[in-house]
This record gives C-alpha cells, sequence and structure tokens, in this order.
C-alpha cells in the first residue's frame, strides 16, 4: 500500500478551518482543483503536485491530452478531470486492486470528506455497499495488481480516449482490461452444477469402479450417513452391489447361505431396512383368518397366494398388495378327502395332499382335476414331491414312493419298514434320497435317510437320542445339510460332509416345549413354533440364545404353531383357531 505523502495531515488539517458549506467553483485550466465528492471514498479530482515518478507520468499523460481520465480501484470508485469538475456518468466495474485504488488519489486535496488515513482502511477493507472488490482482503499479490494498473494506463495513453460528457474519458482498453476481470472474478465464485459428479470433492471424480471399490468397505451405517451428503449420492448409494454384501450378512434379507438372491426383483437396499426389523424384533401382529373350532392347519406360500388347509379342504386366498391381509373370497377349493388333511406341498402345478383317511390326494391347481387314491392302512401324516417322485409316511410304520405321472397314479414303487411312526419326511434336492423322521420309539435314532431307487437304508443321524424323541419337522437346506425339530426341544443342525454321528449345531427350546415345525431362510435366521401359547422364536443361526419370541396366544386358548411361513417381509403363524402375521415391513 502507498503511504500517504507528508503534506497530506497538514493540508487536512488546513482543510478543516474552511468554514461548513459548499466548496468554492475552481478555476478553469489550472491545476491544484478540487472535483465533486467520490462515491467510494477515493478522490475525484486531482490536486498539488504528484509525489512519485509514476503519479507525475499519469498526470502529466493526462495533462499533454487535455482530457478528463477516470481510475478506480476495487475499494470503491473514484474519477478525477483535470479541465473540468463534475459528478462522473461513466461508471466502470472495479478489480484493480487496493494499491492502484490508492494510485488513483493524485492530489492531497482532491478528496473530500474524509482523510487519507480513512481512505486507505475503506481501500484495504473493500467497500461492499458498491458491490465492487469481492476477492479483496490482502491475498492478492501488490505487485501483479501494480503491473496491470500501469499496462492498462499505458495501453490507454497509446490509444487514446474518448472524451465523455461532463470531461469524463474512458479508454477501450481498459474498460475491456476491467470487463475481463470482472468475468475471471464472476467465473472464480460461480458454484458448479450439483447433478453432475464432477462438482464433487476428487473422491467422487474416481472411475465408478474405483468407487463402489472404495464404498464396499464402508458398514450399513457409514452408507447410510454417505447418502445424506447430495441426491447424487444417494442415487450412487443405493446400488445393489454395495448392499449385497451387508445383506448376505443379515436376517432374512433374501440371500441364501451359497449368495443366491431369492427376491432379484427387489431392491437390496430395502430388504436390509427390513432386516433391522427382523434382527431387532420389531413387528406388528395382526390375524388374517379365524376358525370356529380347532384344527390342526397346514399352509404353503406361492407367489401372492397362500394356500391353507381348513378339516377335509384345501382352500386357495390371494394376498393384498400390503402382504398383511387376504382377500376374504378364496379363489379356490380343493376337496376330496373324507378326513381332515395333515399335511400337503406344491409341485409341478398340483397340490399333493395327505389325508386322515390314509389316502394320497393329487389336485391340479388352476383347474378341477382331482385324483385321489389309498395309500397306507392308517392316516398318512406327511408327504414330499420332488422331480415328479412322492414319497410318503404314515402312522402304519411305513414309508412309500409313487410316481407322480399320470398314467401311473397309485402304483406303489417301493414299501419301507420305518419300525415307527412316521411324522416327518423330505427328499433331498439331488434326488436321490429321502429321510424319515419317526417316534423313536422302535429304534435308537428317530433320522435315516434311505436311497429313493432301491428304498434300502443309507445311513442313521445321531445315536444319543432319548426315547420318544420324535421327529415332528425335518427340511433339507442343500443336498448334505439339513435341520430337525420335534419332541426332545431341540433344533439340530445337520452336515453330512463332516458327520452322521453327532449335529454341528443345536437350539434348545427356553421353556422345554415341543417343536411342531421350523423354517428357515436358508443363511442366518431360523423360525420356531412352539407347542405352548403359540410361541413363535426367532434365531440367529450364528448364536447360542433365542433372539426374540412372540407369544401368540394366551392360556384359555392355547395352542401348538402347527405352520409357519415367512417371506422377506411378514411370518405367518397357522395355529388351532386362526391364522396370524407378523409384519415386519411396516411395525
Amino acid at each position: 500500500m502507498v503511504s500517504p505523502p507528508p503534506e497530506a495531515p497538514a493540508a487536512a488539517a488546513a482543510w478543516n478551518c474552511f468554514p461548513v458549506g459548499p466548496a468554492p467553483r475552481p478555476l478553469m485550466g489550472s491545476r491544484g482543483r478540487s472535483g465533486p465528492p467520490g462515491n467510494g471514498g477515493l478522490g475525484e479530482g486531482e490536486g498539488g503536485e504528484a509525489k512519485k515518478p509514476q503519479e507525475e507520468r499519469v498526470v502529466k499523460g493526462k495533462h499533454r491530452k487535455g482530457k478528463g481520465k477516470a481510475s478506480s480501484g476495487r475499494g470503491g470508485r473514484g474519477s478525477g478531470a483535470e479541465g473540468k469538475s463534475g459528478p462522473p456518468k461513466t461508471k466502470k466495474a472495479a478489480g484493480l486492486g487496493a494499491e492502484a485504488g490508492a494510485r488513483a488519489r493524485l492530489g492531497d486535496e482532491g478528496e473530500l470528506g474524509e482523510s487519507e488515513e480513512e481512505g486507505a482502511r475503506k481501500i484495504e477493507k473493500g467497500d461492499e455497499s458498491t458491490g465492487l472488490g469481492k476477492e479483496t482482503k490482502g491475498r492478492e499479490d501488490g505487485k501483479a495488481e501494480d503491473k496491470r494498473v500501469r499496462t492498462g494506463w499505458r495501453e490507454d495513453e497509446m490509444s487514446g480516449t474518448a472524451e465523455a460528457p461532463g470531461g469524463h474519458a474512458c479508454g477501450g482498453n481498459a474498460r475491456k482490461e476491467v470487463t475481463m476481470a470482472a468475468a475471471a472474478e464472476e467465473e472464480a465464485v460461480a458454484p458448479e452444477s450439483p447433478s453432475s459428479p464432477a462438482s464433487e470433492p476428487a473422491l467422487w471424480r474416481l472411475p465408478e469402479e474405483l468407487l463402489l471399490l472404495v464404498c464396499s468397505y464402508l458398514d450399513m451405517r457409514a452408507l447410510g450417513r454417505l447418502a445424506q451428503v447430495c441426491r447424487w449420492l444417494r442415487r450412487f448409494t443405493s446400488c445393489d452391489l454395495l448392499w449385497r454384501r451387508i445383506a448376505r450378512a443379515s436376517l432374512n434379507s433374501g440371500f441364501t447361505r451359497l449368495g443366491t438372491d431369492l427376491m432379484a426383483s427387489v431392491p437390496v437396499k430395502e430388504r436390509v431396512k427390513v432386516s433391522q426389523n427382523w434382527r431387532l424384533g420389531h413387528c406388528r401382529e395382526g390375524i388374517l383368518l379365524k376358525w370356529r373350532c380347532s384344527q390342526m392347519p397346514w399352509m404353503q406360500l406361492e407367489g401372492d397366494s397362500l394356500y391353507i388347509s381348513q378339516a377335509n379342504f384345501i382352500l386357495a386366498y390371494q394376498f393384498r398388495p400390503d402382504g398383511a391381509s387376504l382377500n376374504r373370497r378364496p379363489l379356490g377349493v380343493f376337496a376330496g378327502h373324507d378326513d381332515d388333511v395333515c399335511h400337503f406341498v406344491l409341485a409341478n402345478s398340483h397340490i399333493i395332499s395327505a389325508g386322515g383317511d390314509g389316502k394320497i390326494g393329487v389336485h391340479k391347481i388352476h383347474s378341477t382335476f382331482t385324483v385321489k387314491y389309498s395309500a397306507h392302512e392308517q392316516e398318512v401324516n406327511c408327504v414330499d414331491c420332488k422331480g415328479g417322485i412322492i414319497v410318503s409316511g404314515s402312522r402304519d410304520r411305513t414309508a412309500k414312493v409313487w410316481p407322480l405321472a399320470s398314467g401311473r397314479l397309485g402304483q406303489c414303487l417301493h414299501t419301507i419298514q420305518t419300525e415307527d411312526r412316521v411324522w416327518s419326511i423330505a427328499i433331498s434336492p439331488l434326488l436321490s434320497s429321502f429321510v424319515t423322521g419317526t417316534a423313536c420309539c422302535g429304534h435308537f435314532s428317530p433320522l435315516r435317510i434311505w436311497d429313493l431307487n432301491s428304498g434300502q437304508l443309507l445311513t442313521h443321524l445321531g445315536s444319543d437320542f432319548p426315547p420318544g424323541a420324535g421327529v415332528l419337522d425335518v427340511m433339507y437346506e442343500s443336498p448334505t445339510t439339513l435341520l430337525s425339530c420335534g419332541y426332545d426341544t431341540y433344533v439340530r443342525y445337520w452336515d453330512l460332509r463332516t458327520s452322521v454321528r453327532k449335529c454341528v449345531m443345536e437350539w434348545e427350546e427356553p421353556h422345554d416345549s415341543t417343536l411342531y415345525c421350523l423354517q428357515t431362510d436358508g443363511n442366518h435366521l431360523l423360525a420356531t413354533g412352539s407347542s405352548y401359547y403359540g410361541v413363535v422364536r426367532l434365531w440367529d443361526r450364528r448364536q447360542r440364545g433365542c433372539l426374540h419370541a412372540f407369544p401368540l396366544t394366551s392360556t384359555p386358548l392355547s395352542s401348538p404353531v402347527y405352520c409357519l411361513r415367512f417371506t422377506t417381509n411378514h411370518l405367518y403363524a397357522a395355529l388351532s383357531y386362526n391364522l396370524h402375521v407378523l409384519d415386519f415391513q411396516n411395525p
């Protein structure tokens, strides 16, 4: 910043001695005259002698041309006229820095209304009221600004000036310099478009593959916080690839243990949100159906339809869009048994049912085709069907194999003597064997595996079962792993690759209640139904203890949970008098 000339204090003191009032009109053609006051506190006239060589050159150049010269600084506006005084009529955009504004004051007495020190302070701060000098805060290089000022004035002198009304003149090159400087300032402060990744920090300008790799190390909470930064990141963090790893570690998110996605049509991020409700036990309970008398219902899910047995009928209902309610009018009714339906499965657009009358029924889902045939001497407790083969288990201590082909219905392929009442049965996914769960009264092991083609015993599971530890439900999770539960109050997980004599994991029912049924998501979630008070328990298979318990009935209507089914959003439990739903999507 240029220091004020030594005569400035004296001149200011002399000026303060003048009487208050308008300044006398200066004579024309003489130096040392004052002009009208400026807008920004800078001198708007020229008077006295220049204190530095640079200022002398500027004044001489103006005097030789005999024309007014306007100069401006960043901190305010100022203009000086040698030939004629008067208010300026040409406004210029500033941008020449604090020192340029100081040099614009060429006379000691040319500044009206403020001292040199106050003017310098204004120039240094920048006068915000004029809307000019946004970037000037003392950070610009003074030498560069000085060079720009000198260059602009020299070009103006060389090219000539055009006299404006009132004795003011403005060089074309100077105006161009100021315009370019203002455009540069606007470009520097203009915000970038928030819709493009280029407007984000450097990290978001990485290729999408690298950015996905970086974000794949974030957990669920960090991804949620990142989605709150901007809209672009919200869309980016909704990508299924970022949530697959988290979903596979969550409860009931639609992924199996091997990574197969069973719910590809639903965004993975939404499923992870709902899985947190399963983990925390947040749900809303409701009743879908009620019955007038006590029953032992069984049910199956297929798409948006629910199939449930009531007495000797099987009824099909359609879910409403929310999944937590049913259309009251059934889509179809399948009959044919003379006694209650004990069990049924869905396979190849057929319903295969087992009844208390010892018969097996085959029903076409989308037609009225129904065939029933006598299969066992006593009630058929369980049935399964895969790959065109039906296996059934009965209270008469036998298991039988049947073909599903329409021309061979009712022709028994194999009859197997199990020495025990058969409560549960399941076919291996490889279609090479099946397992039976018996009452454990005539044999030391209730779980035995049989060859499906020959009917020969392959192996038995476990060796330390107490008498009466019957298996009420059994299911294959993969060709080499299966789950079982029953009267001994344990859920057991078997892996045929490690050992057939001991299970690899087990979970005990805390209240020593019989476990009637179980269901799994194929990964970490396990649900069981108890015999007392309709208790549904959720288990995390990575833990020993129960995760949550939901009692669905009270003492007067205490009932076992006969069947369980669930989707990623809802759990359905069939009891003696009603069908319950637990809504985890809208708790």
